[in-house]
C-alpha cells in the first residue's frame, strides 16, 4: 500500500514540507486510542533471537532508525511502534539553529536516493531534553551530537561537551557526529589529532558519572584505506565503544540522475541506494583490518532485508535505516527483522 498509494502522493510535494507534515500527522494519529497497539501488532517483530547485547545495552532487535529523521526528539515514542530496536535522535547542537538556506533536501527518485544539506538544523539541546523527558521507555535512544555552525574551532569540544552533559541522563548511548558534509568548517573534525582530543575530552567527562554511557564515532563513507587505518588506530588508542559506518557521501559517481539536475541541486550529502556498496566496503575494511576489535553499526543504502544482511555479513553488529524508510515504508523494519530471525533459527 505504501509504495503504490502513499509514497507517490507524498513525492508530489517538497520533501522537507512532507517531512514536517508527516510528523504532524503521525503525532495526531497516535493520539487516537489503540492506534499504537494496532501499529505495533502489524509491524513489530519480537523474539529472543533478535536481541543483541552491545556496549552493555540490550537491543530488542538490531534494526534502528538513523539520526536526522527525528532531529528534535519529538516523535521517537510514536516511531518506536514500527518495530525499531533503537532510535537515534539529532544531530543536536548546544543552541538551536535554522541550518542552511532552503531548498536543501532533494529526492533522486531514479537512484532511490536523497541529497541533503540541512546543516544541523535543530532546536537545541535544551529543547531535546524537554522532549526526552517524555520517554515512555519502549525503545533505546541514541543521542547524536555536534557543534553549532557559528562556533569557532577552539569552541568545538565545548559544544560537544555541553550536549553530552545535558543529554547524559536521557539517552542510552552517544554518537559524535564528525563527518557530516553539510556543516561549514568540518575539516578540523576530520583531523586525527583533533579527534583524539575530542574523544578523550568526552570520555573524561563520562567518567564523572556513576553510570557511563557508550560513545560511538560516526564516520564518512568516502574515507580511503589510509584514513580508515587511522580510524582503527584511533579506536585502539582511545578505547571508544564503536563506530557508525557511515554518514552521507559527497561522491556523485554512478548516478542515474542527470549531471544537469545534480548541478542544479548543488552540494550536499548523498544517501540511499547509491551509497549501499560504499558503506559495505567501509564496514568490511574496518571489521577485517581490526580483526573485529570493536562493534560497528552499519548504515547507508539499506532498502531491503538483503541489504541489511549484507551489512551484517560484512561485519556490522547492528544496522540503521533512514532513506530506505522513506522509499520503502515502515514495513521495511519488519521485513529485515523477519529475515534476520529466519536466519537465526
Amino acid at each position: 500500500m505504501y509504495k503504490v498509494f502513499i509514497r507517490p502522493l507524498l513525492f508530489l510535494f517538497d520533501p522537507e514540507k512532507v517531512h514536517h507534515f508527516t510528523f504532524s500527522l503521525l503525532k495526531f494519529v497516535f493520539k487516537i486510542p489503540f492506534v499504537s497497539s494496532i501499529v505495533k501488532k502489524i509491524y513489530a517483530v519480537e523474539h529472543p533471537n533478535l536481541e543483541r547485547n552491545l556496549f552493555g545495552l540490550t537491543f530488542k532487535n538490531p534494526v534502528g532508525l538513523a539520526a536526522g529523521f527525528d532531529k528534535n526528539a519529538v516523535l521517537y515514542n510514536e516511531l518506536s511502534n514500527f518495530g525499531f530496536g533503537f532510535i537515534e535522535i539529532g544531530t543536536v547542537t548546544p543552541n538551536g539553529q535554522v541550518g542552511n538556506p532552503k531548498k536543501r533536501l532533494f529526492r533522486l527518485v531514479d537512484d532511490s536516493g536523497i541529497i541533503n544539506r540541512m546543516g544541523f538544523n535543530n532546536e537545541g539541546v535544551e529543547a531535546a531534553v524537554v522532549q526526552l523527558k517524555k520517554n515512555n521507555g519502549q525503545v533505546l535512544i541514541g543521542g547524536n551530537i555536534g557543534k553549532n555552525t557559528k562556533s569557532m574551532p577552539n569552541e568545538y569540544t565545548r559544544d560537544y561537551l555541553i550536549c553530552f552533559r545535558e543529554l547524559h541522563s536521557y539517552v542510552d548511548y552517544f554518537v559524535l557526529n564528525v563527518s557530516c558534509p553539510n556543516v561549514g568548517s568540518m575539516a578540523k573534525l576530520q583531523d586525527k589529532d583533533y579527534l583524539l582530543e575530542l574523544i578523550r575530552a568526552v570520555k573524561n567527562e563520562n567518567r564523572n558519572y556513576s553510570f557511563q554511557k557508550p560513545i560511538l564515532l560516526k564516520i564518512a563513507p568516502d574515507l580511503n584505506d589510509i584514513q580508515l587505518d587511522e580510524i582503527i588506530e584511533l579506536i585502539a588508542e582511545t578505547k571508544i565503544d564503536g563506530v557508525i559506518a557511515s554518514n552521507t557521501s559527497t561522491n556523485r559517481e554512478g548516478l542515474k540522475t542527470s549531471n544537469s539536475t545534480l548541478d542544479k541541486i548543488g552540494n550536499g550529502g548523498l544517501s540511499g541506494k547509491p551509497v549501499t556498496d560504499r558503506s559495505i566496503k567501509v564496514i568490511q575494511y574496518l571489521s577485517e583490518k581490526s580483526n573485529k576489535a570493536f562493534p560497528i553499526i552499519g548504515v547507508g543504502g539499506i532498502h531491503s532485508a538483503s541489504d541489511a544482511l549484507d551489512k551484517i555479513n560484512a561485519g556490522a553488529d547492528l544496522v540503521q535505516i533512514f532513506t530506505g524508510f522513506i522509499y520503502e515504508g515502515p514495513s521495511l523494519v519488519k521485513k529485515i527483522n523477519k529475515e534476520i530471525l529466519k536466519r537465526s533459527i
